[in-house]
């Protein structure tokens, strides 16, 4: 069955895409719940019009991304923390800290969950923190972690 999404959806396309599912997916889930519309003729035009909307949002969301990411990666954001003998930290750094210390040494507003650490940091000196926020735009952040 044609279907034409009416949102992003993960391993089936984004929102105004046409896709070929089948009748029982179409029919139990994603109809029912909204996610989707049956692909008729005047719908494919509709279609047409939220995949341009889609396209033009998508620019602008990049082009935002792409400015954050100039003034974020020359930066090095100093973060303060609790630490014992060997520059081992009382805790841990989180990606909510970071946010806090971007947003107030730069007034740059992030989301924590697009942050990307791979273990919590829990010892003082540089680190770089991966920071995905757009699909197509992807930087590292700085940080320099001294014991308070």
């Amino acid at each position: 069955m044609k279907v034409i999404l009416r949102s992003d959806l993960d391993n089936l396309g984004k929102r105004g895409d046409i896709c070929d599912v089948a009748d029982g997916y179409a029919r139990n889930f994603l109809l029912p719940k909204g996610l989707a519309i049956k692909a008729t003729d005047g719908a494919v035009s509709q279609a047409a019009s939220m995949r341009r909307a889609r396209d033009l949002r998508d620019a602008q969301d990049r082009g935002a991304a792409e400015e954050v990411a100039r003034a974020l990666v020359p930066k090095v954001i100093t973060i303060k923390a609790k630490a014992g003998a060997g520059g081992r930290l009382f805790g841990s750094v989180t990606t909510a800290d970071i946010v806090e210390a971007v947003e107030t040494q730069t007034g740059v507003v992030l989301d924590r969950r697009k942050l990307h650490l791979d273990e919590p940091i829990k010892a003082v000196g540089p680190h770089a923190v991966q920071v995905k926020l757009h699909t197509d735009v992807e930087f590292p952040v700085n940080l320099d972690i001294v014991a308070n």
